[in-house]
Order: C-alpha cells, then sequence, then structure tokens
C-alpha cells in the first residue's frame, strides 16, 4: 500500500521521467499541485474497487472503452451482449503483442535492458522488447534464466515448453491466477460430465473442415457428408455417440485432404502418406501436422491460463489420462483453420518442402529450417485478423482463442445459458 501526503504537508514529487529503452531517452514530465490531487482521487477510487467484494460491471455504451488496454480483459460487449447488434466495437488486440518463439538449439534466453535477449554460444541471436511479448514458447533444447521466467510470471503471462516435435510437455503460469471459484464449478462440471459444452465443439470442429475443404478441393465430396455428421453432433445423447461422430467426420476429412495439396512438390508428402496418425508418424506431413497442433496446443493453454480455468479441466477429453484435456478441447475448433491451414500454405507456397525432415530409424522428424518454415507460416496464420462470428467485431485468430476460453468461463460460471462454438463459413 501506498499514500500520498495531505496537500501542504510533507515532501511533494515535482516531476517524473519516462525513460524510453530502445531509444536511450529521458523525457520529463511535470507534476504540480492539480496532477497530485488529481492521483489522490484516483488512488482513493482504486481502493475501492480493489477492496470491493465483487468487480465492477462494465461500462455500456463508453467511449471511454475504445482502444482501452482492459477491454481485453473485462470485454464488455461480451458479458452484455444478448444476440442483438453490438452498438460499439471494442479494441480486441494488441497488435504489438506476440508470442515469442524460441527454436534455435543450444539458445539461451535471459533478461536485459527491459528486453528478451536471445544468444547461442555468446552470440546474440534476436532482442525483442519485453513490452510486445504477451508469452513464450520454448522448442526442444532451449534455456531461459530464471530472472526472465520471475518476469514473465509477474506479469501473468505463461512460458510453454515443448518437445523438439512441438509436442507441449509443460507450462509455467503466475499464481496469483483469477476466479479460482470458477475453477471449482469447472472441476464440478468436468467430473460428471457437460454433453452440451462438448456438442458444441465438436460441431464446430466439424464445420470448419467442412468449410476448409470447401474452400480448397473443388473436387471434394466430404464436405456434404461432414456438414450432416455436425448436424447429428448436436442431437447425441452421450460421449461415446459423439465420439463415434467425430470419428466418422475424421476419416471423410482426412481422406479428402491431398487434394489440398496442389504445388509441384506436395506430391512428395503424398507419396509417404499412410494417412492420419498422430503419435510416432512416420511420414513429412503427419510429423508436419503434428508440430503446427503442438504449437495450437501451446496457444490454447495460454488462453485458458489467461482467464485463470484449469487447462485440466475438460468436457470432451477426459482429464483421466493427466492431459490439459480443456486445451484440447479448445483446440479441436481451431485445428483445420489454424493449423491444417498453416500446413497447406507451407506446402502449397513450396517453403516447406519434404527434404526439410530428417530420417532416423525409420523415425521423421523437422529440421531446424523446417521448423523455421513453419513456425513463421504458423504466427502468420495466427496473427491474421478475421470477424468474430459471435460478436461481429475483427480479431486475430490468437485473441480469438481467448474469446472463446472466456465463453467457456461465462458458461462455467453462470453469466452466459451456453456455449458457442467458432465457426468460419
Amino acid at each position: 500500500p501506498f499514500s500520498l501526503p495531505p496537500s501542504g504537508r510533507g515532501h511533494h514529487v515535482t516531476s517524473g521521467v519516462v525513460h524510453f529503452v530502445n531509444h536511450h531517452k529521458d523525457v520529463p514530465v511535470p507534476l504540480g499541485a492539480e496532477a497530485r490531487e488529481a492521483c489522490r482521487d484516483w488512488v482513493t477510487e482504486t481502493r475501492k474497487v480493489v477492496e470491493a467484494d465483487s468487480a465492477p460491471p462494465p461500462l455500456l455504451d463508453d467511449s471511454r472503452c475504445n482502444g482501452c488496454s482492459h477491454a481485453t480483459i473485462c470485454l464488455p460487449d461480451e458479458q452484455v451482449h444478448n444476440g442483438g447488434e453490438l452498438k460499439r466495437r471494442i479494441s480486441v488486440a494488441d497488435p504489438h503483442g506476440e508470442i515469442l518463439h524460441a527454436v534455435t538449439p543450444g539458445a539461451r534466453l535471459s533478461m536485459r535492458d527491459r528486453q528478451i535477449r536471445i544468444t547461442r554460444q555468446g552470440e546474440q541471436l534476436a532482442a525483442v522488447p519485453l513490452e510486445r511479448v504477451q508469452g513464450l514458447v520454448l522448442h526442444g533444447n532451449v534455456d531461459v534464466s530464471g530472472a526472465l521466467i520471475r518476469e514473465i510470471l509477474w506479469r501473468r503471462l505463461t512460458i510453454v515448453w515443448c518437445s523438439g516435435r512441438g509436442r507441449v510437455v509443460g507450462w509455467a503460469t503466475g499464481a496469483a491466477a483469477p476466479n479460482g471459484q470458477a475453477r471449482m464449478h469447472q472441476q464440478a462440471l468436468s467430473e460428471v460430465g457437460c454433453l452440451p459444452v462438448a456438442r458444441a465443439i465438436v460441431r464446430a470442429k466439424l464445420i470448419n473442415q467442412a468449410t476448409l475443404l470447401r474452400r480448397n478441393a473443388a473436387a471434394a465430396t466430404a464436405p456434404q457428408e461432414i456438414r450432416e455428421l455436425s448436424r447429428v453432433a448436436m442431437r447425441v445423447e452421450s460421449l461415446p455417440e459423439l465420439f463415434a461422430v467425430e470419428g466418422r467426420a475424421a476419416k471423410a476429412y482426412f481422406s479428402e485432404f491431398p487434394l489440398i495439396l496442389k504445388s509441384d512438390s506436395a506430391q512428395d508428402f503424398l507419396d509417404e502418406w499412410p494417412g492420419r496418425h498422430g503419435r510416432g508418424a512416420i511420414d513429412p506431413l503427419n510429423a508436419a501436422l503434428n508440430y503446427a497442433y503442438g504449437m495450437l496446443l501451446a496457444d490454447c493453454v495460454r488462453a485458458i491460463a489467461a482467464c485463470g480455468l484449469d487447462p485440466h479441466g475438460g468436457f470432451l477429453h477426459s482429464p483421466s489420462r493427466n492431459k490439459p484435456a480443456l486445451a484440447l478441447d479448445l483446440m479441436e475448433e481451431f485445428r483445420a483453420p489454424v493449423a491444417d491451414s498453416a500446413v497447406i500454405t507451407c506446402i502449397n507456397n513450396q517453403t516447406l518442402t519434404a527434404d526439410m525432415f530428417s530420417h532416423t530409424l525409420g523415425d521423421v522428424r523437422l529440421t531446424r529450417a523446417g521448423i523455421a518454415a513453419l513456425t513463421s507460416a504458423y504466427e502468420r496464420r495466427v496473427t491474421t485478423d478475421i470477424k468474430h462470428p459471435t460478436f461481429g467485431y475483427p480479431a486475430t485468430w490468437r485473441r480469438t482463442m481467448e474469446i472463446q476460453a472466456r465463453l467457456l468461463l461465462g458458461f462455467i460460471d453462470g453469466t452466459r445459458s451456453e456455449y458457442i462454438g467458432m465457426t468460419v463459413r
């Protein structure tokens, strides 16, 4: 806690300085009596908010929300939206914020002069201002300093560690997470199951698969079947039935997936394609898909953690397997439009080729060049703006993941009557 001395007594701060790290420049800011009085008022109001039993309600149709950095936290439009037209659009993404992927083996991340420095064997590879970073994803043999870990957690951001194949192996978030009561409700719902949410997730996944095929493969016949299965998914009465519907759709989707790959070098991938295989992929195309799904899962873990929910308490995937079930639930909606799309773009643009994979004792892995190409394509895709189908304003795919996580939070805490999955047309 801090306080300001009453007017006319004690020592007053007469000026301040804003220091710009990149330009090594100080800009003085004079502070007069009027500024001090305004500061006292805001400190008093802030204490009232902090000490209150509940958060203040979101502002309605208030111009101060436009461009506010906290609009992405309180989401006033989403809180009051009832299906009608929104009165205004709020800024839902920080155009300068980014997820920093560290993919160079042997690299080390540390903090200096309010920047994240990436070095390898004494050579500096890159430097990124801390204020621009919204999270870290560390791939393979990458080290990070304790000071940087502490700073990232202090800022309530997330660090995700991935294997060299892109599989998420762990993450770290700050202890001061919001929505503790909602996490208790989440675990209770996860224990007994929540079929309405599971059905909405599968429906969205299937619609997005059908859309991707329809847009990119004129000869595909599966979209109509998959869309019909998405309607069936909303009528099933149990999770086993839902899994059966999802499995039928996956078979139809991946049977025509090769039709989307159209570059001259795509045949090199298709010659080794045995169909969709997850863990233990033995061909380049499945290895690329698995790596992209790993990056997508890292984003979904970060989005869920930002909402204060537990990535393990899922509704579609079982939490009993000790996997991040809710993050796996959320990523289902984004597999086709984000991860699959990034892989397809890489291959069709020939920025990812079959010679960017190593083959050792039947094991297939991306090389450093392949990781760089796929990571870049994924980042371009996930930072692309789209129009959110529920709220009607533009947001990046990455920001949309957090919006969907907050919709899950709304369903869990009872402020929303249903969960609506993310779909594209």
